[in-house]
């Protein structure tokens, strides 16, 4: 997948270690020390950077695995590390002063003072923003930090507040904040009926599909619930992030990188959507407009459906 999206025009790809300290921590997915840096060696040898994400929260009692990762990483060559939680970036400061840090989203730092206190206490050189701000309220926001802006642009969208998601904890005692995993592989079970598919999350049915629906993977907020007499999508609709249509927008306010989500997909999406991506961005740079370019990904979204989210603010 990392090479599928350098040769697809990505400049940077985002990994992480095969462990609990990177947010996507499902079986099969990420790199051992040694796949890291040949990935890293392999994508500069291609022009791209690597960025090494070691952002779940480290455990109280529990440090080492996350320092250990910021050791591999830094040793691997890679050209920045993504951390959200203050400990890790203290150490990230103290033992490799000369490491580039971006800010993961999950710390969900989406204010002036909030982004000034990562600046100067951890020399935090870039902001993953969450995905809750408007482009004008992006456009301030640059206007007044002293990093650079990087925003979300294509894939999920999480109905919690970045790094503060309780509900797959509740179900399964596993947290995407602290264990790396939303609704983890073992807990997901699906019954099959000659009138529906159920799928379960650790024993609680969270939603009902009829022959030929669409079915994602299931996560509790995504789930359909009955309440009042009403089945419906409780926490949040299955709909994915495409601010395609915002890059110009995005670019004004002074954002410096857009962010693709690639992580948990095959080879033939992240090709896909890199490409796409690749492609919107160099029409920007002629100059030329974006009509037509936003609907080249529809077929890829959750539920069939997309949205601008916050960018545009349009609530029901």
């Amino acid at each position: 997948m990392l090479r599928a999206a350098v040769t697809s025009g990505a400049d940077a790809v985002y990994c992480g270690l095969r462990d609990e300290t990177n947010a996507r921590n499902f079986p099969g997915l990420n790199f051992s020390p040694e796949e890291l840096a040949d990935a890293v060696e392999w994508a500069h040898g291609h022009g791209a950077r690597v960025l090494v994400a070691i952002n779940t929260f480290a455990r109280a009692g529990h440090v080492e695995a996350w320092r250990a990762a910021v050791d591999t990483a830094v040793a691997a060559g890679a050209d920045a590390i993504i951390a959200a939680d203050i400990g890790v970036l203290s150490y990230l400061r103290d033992s490799h002063p000369g490491q580039r840090v971006h800010l993961s989203v999950q710390a969900a730092a989406g204010s002036p003072e909030a982004i000034a206190f990562y600046a100067d206490a951890y020399g935090v050189r870039r902001v993953v923003l969450p995905r809750v701000l408007s482009a004008p309220e992006i456009a301030t926001l640059t206007s007044s930090v002293p990093v650079e802006i990087e925003a979300f642009v294509f894939g999920g969208l999480c109905v919690m507040a970045e790094g503060r998601c309780a509900l797959s904890s509740y179900a399964t005692g596993r947290s995407p904040n602290l264990s790396g995993v939303c609704s983890p592989p073992e807990a997901v079970t699906f019954e099959r009926s000659s009138s529906a598919l159920t799928p379960r999350l650790a024993g609680l049915a969270i939603d009902r599909f009829a022959p030929g629906e669409p079915a994602g993977y299931p996560t509790l907020c995504k789930g359909r619930f009955e309440t009042a007499g009403e089945t419906a999508y409780l926490f949040e609709e299955p709909v994915s992030l495409n601010a395609m249509g915002l890059l110009k927008a995005l670019r004004d306010a002074g954002v410096r990188a857009v962010k693709v989500e690639g992580r948990q997909r095959g080879k033939a999406y992240v090709s896909r959507v890199a490409s796409a991506f690749r492609d919107a961005i160099d029409a920007l740079d002629r100059g030329e407009t974006l009509d037509g370019y936003e609907r080249r990904l529809s077929d890829l979204a959750e539920g069939g459906r997309e949205t601008a989210g916050a960018y545009r603010k349009r609530w029901r």
